[in-house]
Parts: C-alpha cells; structure tokens; sequence
C-alpha cells in the first residue's frame, strides 16, 4: 500500500515562492501517476498538477507558467515548486497517487500566501 508523506508548506507573502515535496513508500512510484491538488476553504478539492511515469505533465489554467511538477524516481519524491504566489493559492495541498487504477492521498501541507 503507497503512503504519501508532504512537506514544505509555510506562510509566504505574495510574489514569493515555496517547494512542496511528497515522499513515497512502497512499490511502484516509477510507474504512478503523481498529483497535487489543493482544497481552499470552502472550495472543493481540484487538481494542479500531474505527472506520468514517462513524464507527461498537465496543469490547471490558474498555475501554468507559475508551478512546474517534477519527479526524482530514485528518492519515490515528487515535488511542486511554486512561483509568482498569489493570495488565492492559499490552500491546503494533497499529493496523490494513482497506481494501477489505486488512490492514494497524503495527509495535506498548508499553504498560505499573504497579500
């Protein structure tokens, strides 16, 4: 069973900039397909980034050219940095997995970017 571990949330003030990473267990990470998605109050949870196994990426409208998705197979991390932080980021962010049609959902980092 894959466990998803985040990590690098904070408060940062608008224009700034964070990297959320997520760690892996278990078997498979080369072949999942890692996500971030976020969940802002009130909101419900949608995705920002993905990425395939052979590094096929897709982002929401409201991120492209901000926050880029990457992946090191050999530490089973996956990572979102986050550049040009707006108000409306403000979220808590999930890292997902999806492996052989199988979800997994970490805990959730907060992220909060002040005006």
């Amino acid at each position: 069973q894959v466990q998803l571990v985040e990590s690098g949330g904070g408060l940062v003030q608008a224009g700034g900039s964070l990297r959320l990473s997520c760690a892996a267990s278990g078997s498979g990470f080369r072949i999942s397909v890692m996500g971030w998605y976020r969940q802002a109050p009130g909101k419900q949870r949608e995705l920002v980034a993905r990425m395939t196994g052979v590094g096929t990426t897709n982002y929401a409208d409201s991120v492209k050219g901000r926050f880029t998705i990457s992946r090191d197979n050999a530490k089973n991390t996956v990572y979102l940095q986050m550049n040009s932080l707006k108000p409306e980021d403000t979220a808590t962010y999930y890292c997902n997995s999806v492996l052989l049609g199988v979800d997994a959902w970490g805990q959730g980092t907060l992220v909060t970017v002040s005006s």
